[in-house]
């Protein structure tokens, strides 16, 4: 059953709110995946449409959700109209960073020491991701941003990458992925001079 009504609230760090249909009746959860829209942020007081659903405890959920003044979105799927690509290129350049390393360190490239360290790093900070949603569900004391930046800052950003995706955490709000990102190039650069000339004299001389 199609019903509209109004976002009257909406928590962007945990992407989900609820909506007010224009009947009046009793507020509707909506989570972000729900919005057939995934690059749009949505914002209390936005008019949406929806489908009234249940989730797996029987509770009122919207599915199939669309701001007012949009297209519905077309029920076959096309590629080019999918985000999915875009929300695994974190995962896959986690991955590709972390067999890279291994492979520069088995070559002699790099201290296997650092790859051991990223490693544990990453596998430590998907943990914290993981604890932080916990603690998240349960409205509990949360996690501070800066330690999962500080985290990531470390070397464990391919242990966030992994969490951001599989668990589905600190995946939409804008300025984390900000840092986020900013965070990922700056080890990209780093890892580029340590593999040049340069970086690798400068290997030699704490060997």
């Amino acid at each position: 059953m199609r019903l509209k009504g109004t976002l009257a609230q909406w928590d962007e760090d945990k992407a989900y709110g609820f909506i007010t249909p224009t009947s009046g009746d009793t507020q509707i959860f909506v989570h972000k995946s729900a919005f057939t829209n995934h690059h749009r942020t949505p914002k209390v007081r936005d008019v949406i449409t929806f489908t009234l659903s249940t989730d797996k405890q029987g509770r009122p959920c919207a599915t199939a959700a669309y701001f007012a003044g949009e297209a519905k979105a077309p029920a076959t799927k096309q590629r080019a109209a999918s985000p999915s690509d875009r929300r695994h290129l974190p995962m896959v350049l986690a991955s590709c960073w972390l067999v890279g390393l291994t492979i520069a360190g088995a070559l002699g490239k790099l201290p296997m020491s650092l790859v051991y360290g990223a490693v544990v790093l990453s596998a430590f900070t998907f943990i914290a991701y993981a604890w932080d949603k916990a603690k998240a569900k349960r409205n509990a004391w949360r996690t501070p941003e800066n330690t999962l930046h500080a985290l990531a800052v470390l070397g464990g950003w391919p242990g966030a990458a992994f969490a951001q995706e599989l668990l589905r955490h600190k995946s939409q709000k804008r300025s984390f992925r900000l840092v986020f990102w900013l965070t990922v190039t700056c080890h990209i650069v780093g890892m580029w001079w340590l593999l040049s000339e340069h970086g690798a004299s400068t290997l030699s001389l704490l060997h």
